[in-house]
């Protein structure tokens, strides 16, 4: 389009002039290619924020970092005690191990979960401010929580192995298992992302949720064990990350198995949610700026 073809007979026309110049208003939403290749081509930014607000999180403590670590263990030193006296014989098999693994894992989950629903509300001026996509805040949420967990992985398997575990090939299947729960906990960081922004409130249901999740998932006790009623099992039994739990400790403890429909569910889970996730994120891509 030329610039006269941009000037009606009243005269200067911005708006075509814009157009003409491939100009877009300032948070519009672009199509779903487009902005997921915007996303990453400034990917760095996630990675960048995400390594930052990990300092930040503890930068005013004496133990810093630490205390990713510190927590964890206080939890799974807790309850193990309380729960391996209540259960007493109703203990899972491998009890401790079997601890350490729900813990660390539902840590990781709950964790993008709950920063997600903050990510966008948090950095308010900045998505008032700037012209960008804002998934990339709520995947910021999940990459921090990734650099957060490594550590913590790392010595959950050393605690496996110091209570009888000891390394096998089989160890090898927690890495596809780990890679379906980043693929969920991206999907629920960004739903709650969302759900934050329409629903002030929901900040405040969110320590409801994550507790009803983690008495729910298996963390402490045996589903598939404890649960008599056929479609409570089943309900339960399917819970993605009760499912993600069952995987990783068939692949890292001994006395558990996963069947092949526990893979099909959980990747089915995984993929699906963070399909979900990117998809109703992206369709309130333009109301962040005018809602927070």
């Amino acid at each position: 389009m030329s610039l006269s073809s941009a000037t009606g007979a009243g005269g200067f026309d911005p708006l075509a002039l814009a157009s003409a110049a491939k100009l877009t208003k300032v948070g519009t939403r672009p199509k779903l290619w487009h902005y997921l290749k915007d996303f990453a081509q400034r990917r760095a930014f996630a990675f960048t924020l995400a390594r930052y607000n990990l300092e930040a999180s503890t930068a005013k403590s004496s133990l810093g970092a630490a205390w990713h670590v510190v927590v964890p263990a206080l939890q799974i030193g807790v309850y193990g005690a309380i729960f391996g006296l209540l259960l007493a014989s109703a203990r899972p098999a491998n009890f401790v191990p079997y601890l350490i693994t729900g813990i660390v894992l539902f840590q990781f989950i709950s964790g993008c979960f709950t920063d997600g629903a903050k990510s966008i509300t948090g950095n308010a001026s900045l998505v008032r401010s700037l012209d960008f996509p804002r998934i990339l805040l709520p995947v910021s949420a999940v990459v921090s929580n990734i650099l957060r967990v490594v550590p913590l992985i790392a010595l959950m398997l050393i605690g496996i192995v110091l209570f009888g575990q000891y390394p096998s090939l089989n160890w090898l299947l927690f890495i596809p298992d780990f890679v379906l729960i980043i693929l969920f906990s991206t999907g629920a960081s960004l739903i709650s992302a969302r759900m934050t922004v329409h629903m002030e409130d929901f900040n405040q249901l969110l320590p409801f949720i994550t507790r009803v999740l983690f008495y729910s998932s298996g963390i402490f006790w045996n589903i598939d064990k404890m649960v008599h009623i056929g479609w409570l099992k089943e309900v339960l039994h399917y819970n993605p990350i009760h499912l993600y739990l069952v995987i990783a400790r068939a692949s890292l403890v001994s006395g558990y198995t996963a069947e092949p429909m526990d893979w099909i569910a959980g990747a089915a889970w995984a993929f699906g949610i963070c399909l979900f996730g990117i998809v109703w994120f992206w369709r309130a891509e333009e109301k962040y700026g005018r809602n927070v």
